[in-house]
């Protein structure tokens, strides 16, 4: 589901990196996320069916109207693709004090099927 996740993100043109792992000077804009959680949300026959996927995604600018601006974009645009959205998201630090910040939080159910046709499993006929 990153891969899912940071797929989505990349169609705005900004850079997409893991939380915490810009060791460079900040780009004047960019996505950051971070997965907080994927727990199982669905057993039948003692196996997962299920899993919820959830990632906090964060947008930083040097201009504070493009950080509100592209992630409600990008907010939309997840939601339109089968994310759900917990909100329109909230304003967050940013370590440098050129940067704004906001942040949404993000979820997937995704099904056991998807897992299967992602690896290649044979028999995805039971689920």
């Amino acid at each position: 589901m990153k891969d899912a996740l940071i797929s989505v993100l990349e169609t705005f043109g900004y850079p997409v990196r893991l939380q915490g792992s810009v060791n460079e000077e900040y780009p004047d804009s960019f996505f950051t996320f971070w997965n907080n959680d994927s727990s199982d949300a669905c057993h039948y026959d003692n196996l997962t069916h299920a899993w919820v996927w959830e990632f906090t995604v964060y947008f930083y600018s040097i201009d504070p109207t493009v950080t509100n601006t592209v992630l409600e974009a990008a907010r939309q645009l997840l939601q339109a693709v089968g994310w759900i959205m917990s909100g329109k998201g909230y304003d967050v630090a940013s370590d440098e004090p050129t940067h704004t910040g906001r942040a949404i939080d993000v979820m997937y159910r995704q099904r056991r099927s998807e897992e299967d046709e992602i690896f290649g499993n044979a028999d995805t006929t039971r689920w």
